[in-house]
């Protein structure tokens, strides 16, 4: 239970310090919709999602009102939809993928995710036809989110879906070259992807997950920052098990609010609750940003020296206050590090600390990876084929998620400023190392095998 003084630091933290619930997401299984006919299973897809989310915004808008607590997102994330399009071919996804933004527009969210597919050991016919879709369906639609995991720790790489997906990537960003490769911001390429994270692009239904739950993501990078500069001022200065302590009790009240709106709107939707997933998902403001985290401990910015071994103590900091507070933290529950959408983290590249490969050195321990990096427009599809296959290889062998949101811009070079909007923000181009050897490279194909300590029965 939360005591006296604990509530009114919480009350502090909605007041002053961007405390809110970045996302409730409604996760929707639509295996029961299968169909071999095309109209059909749009038909029923359409109906079972207006069915489950007619009510989710308003309830979620409700119980924020009730609370005083913002809720920033309302997401809907489904099967992935590779799983129903064994039947079909591209051009006929595409229209599946409509329809899913149409439901989204219907129901008043602001993305639909799971467009996606599991290739981490190979492809089914569906599988492939989805991959070859993604481009086309991402411009075409303004909800719908795709991810793709082509690695895990138990199976390895599978390095001919990371060509594929430099492929498609290359293809979406040509596709929406009038709006700055916007469509590769709603892409995500994933090692080890969690079944029931809220936060999008990634954000699907796993296949062992319920029919219909509710998913939560907190976020607190803003709260957890004026923790450390209160800890900071006191006397004698605090060392970094200290401030550790600071951030877990923080990262504690924080999951606490998050999973009593979670469990309220799922209740008032007679759904189970899921998870709370408790990352700090930054956004583009002062205040709010996790990169402004690092410059409260002392460093110039993130992607200084330190940088690396501080990003480590908050991630673990993190993650064991969520746990603390609920017995059902999922999804990712950690630091995200999108440079696009953190000011301080743009900032930091656009001032040279963060660099491409620091920002790799840091995926090594942070929630995700590679996320809303855009690269010069004349990057080729086998170089960002690499890049994808160098942030699956830091999951698949630390036995965590990882994943490459890559943005190539047509027509950017190195330190042009492109800006997306909203809670995507603005970043920098960054250089990349791209040279025509990466094709060969890629090329080789088949699986990376799984590193030995895959084999744990």
């Amino acid at each position: 239970m939360l005591t006296d003084r604990e509530v009114t630091a919480t009350l502090e933290m909605l007041k002053n310090e961007h405390l809110d619930v970045r996302a409730i997401t409604l996760g929707l299984s639509l295996l029961d919709c299968v169909s071999d006919d095309l109209s059909r299973l749009m038909a029923k897809v359409l109906d079972k999602i207006s069915r489950h989310a007619e009510n989710l915004v308003r309830t979620c808008d409700q119980v924020a009102e009730k609370y005083g607590i913002p809720v920033v997102n309302k997401r809907i994330a489904v099967s992935p939809i590779s799983a129903l399009a064994g039947p079909f071919e591209a051009e006929q996804l595409v229209k599946l993928a409509k329809v899913l933004d149409r439901a989204g527009r219907e129901a008043g969210v602001d993305f639909v995710g799971g467009f996606g597919a599991l290739v981490e050991k190979g492809f089914s016919k569906g599988d492939k036809a989805l991959i070859e879709s993604i481009p086309q369906a991402l411009c075409e639609t303004q909800r719908v989110c795709s991810s793709v995991n082509v690695a895990s720790s138990r199976d390895g790489i599978n390095m001919d879906a990371a060509v594929l997906m430099g492929m498609a990537v290359k293809k979406a960003a040509e596709l929406s070259k009038d709006r700055d490769a916007l469509a590769c911001a709603k892409l995500v390429v994933f090692a080890n992807i969690p079944p029931d994270m809220p936060f999008m692009a990634g954000a699907y239904l796993g296949l062992g997950e319920p029919d219909a739950v509710i998913n939560v993501g907190v976020s607190g990078p803003g709260v957890v920052k004026k923790a450390i500069d209160r800890a900071m001022e006191q006397s004698p200065k605090p060392n970094f098990g200290q401030l550790s302590e600071v951030i877990k009790r923080t990262s504690y009240k924080v999951t606490r609010v998050g999973e009593i709106l979670g469990r309220e709107v799922a209740a008032a939707l007679n759904l189970p609750f899921g998870v709370v997933d408790l990352s700090l998902a930054p956004a583009p403001q002062v205040g709010d940003s996790v990169g402004e985290i690092f410059t409260s401990f002392g460093l110039k910015a993130i992607g200084a020296p330190g940088s690396t071994a501080l990003l480590a103590l908050l991630n673990d900091a993190v993650k064991k206050g969520g746990a603390f507070a609920s017995s059902h933290v999922g999804g990712l529950s950690g630091a995200f590090i999108p440079v696009s959408e953190d000011l301080g983290i743009g900032a930091a590249a656009e001032a040279g600390y963060l660099t491409l490969e620091k920002l790799e050195a840091l995926t090594s321990v942070c929630s995700v990876g590679l996320d809303m990096v855009c690269l010069p427009g004349e990057t080729s599809a086998a170089t960002i084929a690499a890049l994808i296959a160098d942030e699956m290889a830091i999951g698949v062998i630390n036995h965590k998620t990882t994943a490459a949101r890559l943005i190539p811009v047509p027509g950017k070079k190195v330190g042009d400023k492109v800006s997306f909007g909203g809670l995507l923000g603005s970043a920098s181009i960054l250089g990349v190392r791209d040279y025509p050897e990466a094709e060969a490279f890629v090329a080789l194909g088949g699986r990376i095998p799984a590193p030995i300590h895959s084999l744990r029965n």
